[in-house]
């Protein structure tokens, strides 16, 4: 089987198996969903992370106060 050294030299449209993915050497970040080529997705910026670590931090205090407030009420 040959090295495929560019996206171009591949059909998008055509389904590939994982042999055929481990002889691409392109630079595209490429991933293989379902045996159909897609592009991979970037990071989530900075922005989106910290909004994202905050809402995290929110619900599990929430999540932990309501769990103690059950608890104290269990125990009395």
């Amino acid at each position: 089987m040959r090295l495929i050294t560019d996206i171009n030299e591949l059909d998008l449209n055509k389904s590939y198996s994982y042999t055929d993915y481990l002889t691409w050497r392109i630079k595209e970040r490429v991933e293989l969903i379902m045996g159909k080529i897609r592009n991979m997705s970037s990071a989530p910026k900075t922005q989106h992370q910290q909004v994202s670590v905050i809402l995290s931090s929110l619900i599990f205090t929430i999540l932990k106060v309501n769990c103690v407030k059950s608890l104290l009420r269990l125990l009395m």
